[in-house]
C-alpha cells in the first residue's frame, strides 16, 4: 500500500515537473515575441527592442539559437525537470504520503512564485520599452521643433536682409532727392536774395529822397514857426510895456484897499475876543463853565477820534484789502469796487468791440509769441469752463526774463476767464517778520470771499518760496512758506495761484509740486518786436495826450501839444525791430517813452 502510494506520488510529481518545465518554457518564450526561448533580462541602459539589431536573414531564421547556456538548442530549459526529479527522489525516500503531498505542494507554490516573478519582469520590460519609445518620440519632436525654429530664423534673417536692402535703397534715393531739392532751394533763395537786394536798393533811394524832402519841409516849417513866435513875442512885449504903468497904479490902489479892509477886520475880531475874555475873567462862574466846556470838548474830540480809529481799524481788518495786495480788481472794500468795475465793463464793451485788442484775440496790449498766445488763450478758456462747472482750479507758473509780459498776461487771463485778480510781490513778505504768517492767512481768507473766484498772482515768487534748506532763509520766511503750502495743499475752487519768477529752479520742491501748468515767457522775436514798436509808438507819441483830453474836466485842463509824426512806414518799424534784438517788451516801452520825453524837451526849449 505504501509502495503503491509512493509510486503514484512519484508519477504525479514527474508529470507536474514536466508540465512546469513546459509552462516555464512557454513563459520564457512569451517574454519577447518572435523568440522561441527566454533570454536574460537586458542590462540597465540597454537599447529598447526597436533599437535591437535587425533580425537575421531568411535562411538563418530556422537555425536553432542558444543564448542561454543552460537551455538546449531547441530552447528547452531542463532546470524545472531536474528539480522535479530531485523532488521525486525525495518523495520516494519518504514513506509517509502526507509528507509527499506537502513536498508536492511546496514544489507547486515555488513554481507559481517563479511564474509570478516572470510575469512581473515581463511587465517591467514592457514599461521600460514604452518609456524608451516615449523618449525617442520626444527626442524626434524636439529635433523637428529645433529644425522648424532654425528654418524660421533663417527666413526672418532673409526678410530682414531684404528689408535692410530696400531701406538702404530708399534712403539713398531720398538723400539724392533731398540733395536735388536743396540745390533747387538754394538757387531759388539766391534768386530771391538778388531780387530783394535790387528792390531794397531802389526802396532805400526812394526813402532817402523822401527823407530829404521831409527834412527840408520840417526845416522850412520850423523857421516859419520861429519867425511867427518871435513876432508874437515882440508884440506881446510891446503891449505889456505900454500897459505896465496903468497896471502898476491899479495894483497899488487894490493893495491899499485890501490892506485897509484886513486891518479893520483884524481890529474888530480882536476887539470881540478881548471883550469876551474880559467878561469871562471877571465872572468866576462863566470862567468855570468855559474851562469845563473846553475840557469836555477836547475830551469828546479825542474820544471820538480814537474810537473812530479803533472801529475803522476793525472794519479795515475784517472787510478791507490785505496789506500784501499791491493791485486788485476788487477794490479796497467790497462796496468800493462795484462802480469802477461797472464803468470798466461798460467802457471795455463800448470801445473796440469789447476791447478785443490789437490782434483780435482779447488780450489788449499783451503781445506774445503765437504759440504762447494760443496756450494762454487755452488756459483762459479752461479756467472759465472750470469756474462754470465748479471744478477745482489749476495753479500756474510763469517764468522768463524780466519785462516779457508775465504780469500783464496774468491780468488779462483773469479778465478773460471772468475772475477777479490780485497782485502781490514776494519781496513784501520778508520785511513782515513774524507777522508774515498772519498776513498770508488773512490774504487767503480775503481771497476766498470773492464770489467770482480770484486769481492770486505772486510776482518774484522766488523771494520767499525758495528752497527751505537755504542757510540764509530766516525762520519767519520758512514759516511764511509753510503757511502758503498749508493753504494750497488741496485743489481750490475759489483761488487760482499764479507764480512768476525769473529763476524757476530756486523754488521749493513742495511749491513746484503744487503747480499744474508751466508757461515760459521768452524774449520777443522780430515779429513781436515790430508789433510792440508800433503799439508803443501809437501809445506814447502818435496818440499821446488824447486820453487826458477826454472827461468832465477837459474844458478846464490845459490841452497838451499834439506830436505830429510823418514818414513812419512799416519798413522803418521793421528796421527798428531788427535793431532792438534782445530787448524785452518793457525795454521797448521805455525806449519809446524816452523818445517822447526827448521830443517834449526839444519842444519846450524852442
Amino acid at each position: 500500500m505504501a509502495a503503491a502510494a509512493a509510486g503514484k506520488a512519484a508519477a504525479a510529481a514527474l508529470s507536474a515537473g514536466a508540465a512546469f518545465a513546459a509552462s516555464s518554457g512557454r513563459a520564457h518564450a512569451g517574454l519577447i515575441p518572435g523568440w522561441s526561448s527566454p533570454s536574460p533580462a537586458p542590462a540597465q541602459g540597454a537599447p529598447p527592442p526597436s533599437q535591437q539589431p535587425p533580425e537575421p536573414a531568411a535562411e538563418e531564421k530556422h537555425k536553432p539559437r542558444n543564448d542561454n547556456p543552460r537551455t538546449g538548442a531547441a530552447g528547452f530549459d531542463p532546470e524545472p525537470l531536474e528539480h522535479a526529479v530531485e523532488m521525486l527522489v525525495v518523495i520516494e525516500k519518504k514513506a509517509n504520503p502526507t509528507e509527499a503531498k506537502k513536498t508536492f505542494e511546496y514544489l507547486k507554490k515555488r513554481e507559481e512564485t517563479r511564474q509570478a516573478e516572470f510575469a512581473a519582469k515581463k511587465a517591467e520590460y514592457l514599461k521600460e520599452a514604452a518609456t524608451i519609445e516615449h523618449e525617442r518620440s520626444r527626442a524626434e519632436y524636439e529635433e523637428k521643433k529645433k529644425l522648424a525654429q532654425t528654418q524660421a530664423e533663417i527666413k526672418s534673417q532673409v526678410a530682414r536682409y531684404q528689408d535692410e536692402l530696400a531701406r538702404k535703397r530708399l534712403q539713398s534715393e531720398h538723400e539724392a532727392q533731398r540733395a536735388r531739392n536743396q540745390e533747387l532751394v538754394k538757387m531759388q533763395e539766391e534768386s530771391a536774395i538778388r531780387l530783394e537786394q535790387i528792390r531794397s536798393k531802389y526802396e532805400e533811394e526812394i526813402q532817402e529822397l523822401r527823407r530829404e524832402t521831409e527834412k527840408e519841409k520840417a526845416a522850412l516849417a520850423q523857421e516859419t514857426n520861429r519867425l511867427e513866435k518871435k513876432a508874437q513875442a515882440e508884440a506881446r512885449a510891446l503891449e505889456l510895456k505900454l500897459s505896465e504903468d496903468v497896471n502898476r497904479r491899479m495894483l497899488i490902489e487894490q493893495l491899499n484897499a485890501e490892506r485897509e479892509k484886513w486891518v479893520e477886520a483884524i481890529n474888530t475880531t480882536f476887539g470881540h475876543i478881548g471883550g469876551g475874555l474880559r467878561t469871562i475873567l471877571t465872572d468866576q462862574n462863566k470862567l468855570v463853565v468855559a474851562v469845563g466846556g473846553i475840557t469836555a470838548l477836547a475830551a469828546g474830540i479825542y474820544t471820538t477820534r480814537e474810537g473812530a480809529r479803533v472801529v475803522w481799524g476793525y472794519v479795515d481788518r475784517i472787510l478791507g484789502q490785505p496789506s500784501l495786495i499791491r493791485e486788485s480788481s476788487r477794490g479796497k472794500y467790497p462796496w468800493s469796487g462795484v462802480p469802477s468795475r461797472a464803468m470798466s465793463t461798460v467802457t471795455s464793451k463800448l470801445k473796440n468791440g469789447s476791447n478785443l485788442g490789437k490782434d483780435g484775440k482779447g488780450f489788449g496790449d499783451v503781445i506774445l509769441n503765437p504759440s504762447l498766445q494760443k496756450r494762454v488763450n487755452q488756459l483762459a478758456n479752461a479756467t472759465a469752463n472750470t469756474k462754470l462747472h465748479q471744478a477745482p482750479f489749476r495753479n500756474m507758473l510763469f517764468y522768463g526774463p524780466p519785462g516779457t509780459g508775465k504780469t500783464m498776461a496774468a491780468r488779462e487771463l483773469a479778465r478773460e476767464s471772468g475772475l477777479d485778480y490780485a497782485l502781490m510781490t514776494g519781496g513784501d513778505v520778508a520785511p513782515l517778520g513774524a507777522q508774515a504768517v498772519t498776513k498770508i492767512h488773512q490774504l487767503f481768507d480775503w481771497a476766498k470771499k470773492s464770489n467770482r473766484g480770484l486769481l492770486l498772482f505772486i510776482d518774484e515768487a522766488d523771494a520767499f518760496l525758495c528752497e527751505r534748506n537755504k542757510t540764509y532763509m530766516s525762520e519767519a520766511q520758512r514759516s511764511a512758506l509753510n503757511a502758503l503750502l498749508y493753504r494750497t495743499g488741496d485743489q481750490s475752487k475759489d483761488i487760482v495761484l499764479a507764480l512768476a519768477t525769473n529763476r524757476p529752479g530756486d523754488l521749493d520742491s513742495a511749491v513746484a509740486d503744487r503747480i499744474d501748468e508751466v508757461l515760459e515767457f521768452p524774449l520777443p522775436g522780430e515779429e513781436e518786436r515790430s508789433k510792440l514798436v508800433k503799439l508803443y509808438l501809437d501809445k506814447y507819441i502818435v496818440e499821446a495826450g488824447e486820453k487826458q483830453g477826454k472827461g468832465w474836466f477837459s474844458f478846464f485842463r490845459r490841452k497838451p501839444q499834439k506830436i505830429v509824426v510823418k514818414g513812419i512806414t512799416d519798413d522803418l518799424i521793421r528796421e527798428a525791430a531788427a535793431k532792438t534784438e534782445g530787448f524785452s517788451g518793457r525795454e521797448i516801452a521805455k525806449l519809446l517813452a524816452s523818445v517822447q520825453a526827448a521830443y517834449i524837451r526839444a519842444a519846450m526849449s524852442l
